[in-house]
């Protein structure tokens, strides 16, 4: 199992902002039932993190995700810190993600993490 794919793809899926395009990506990377938890919210299934993915768009417009640092894993899991804002500027958000794998490689599990939020 290639973590370091798995996590590249869930960025791409999470930059993509066609909503076309997004659903498809998320079909590709994500289980049908996944289920996604973090201070933010709580989603399940594809149109759950659609509907995620799209306010953050719609909350930090222009902005893009990157990975920082590298990608652990082992089992079927793996961790990630990954950072949110302009593209090529020090990110403003960053949070930690350990996603969990079913039987095909897609992830169906996410715990996210914030490590670092703006100030209101």
């Amino acid at each position: 199992m290639d973590f370091d794919t798995v996590a590249a793809q869930y960025i791409t899926a999470f930059n993509a902002t066609d909503a076309t395009e997004r659903k498809a990506f998320i079909g590709e990377v994500f289980a049908a039932d996944v289920s996604y938890v973090d201070p933010m919210a709580a989603v399940a299934g594809h149109d759950g993190v659609d509907a995620f993915i799209a306010g953050a768009h719609q909350q930090f417009p222009g902005w893009v995700f990157s990975l920082l640092g590298p990608v652990d894993g082992h089992g079927a899991q793996a961790r990630f810190t990954w950072g949110l804002g302009p593209a090529g500027e020090e990110p403003p958000v960053v949070g930690f993600d350990v996603v969990v794998l079913d039987e095909e490689g897609r992830i169906a599990q996410v715990l996210g993490f914030l490590d670092k939020v703006p100030s209101a």
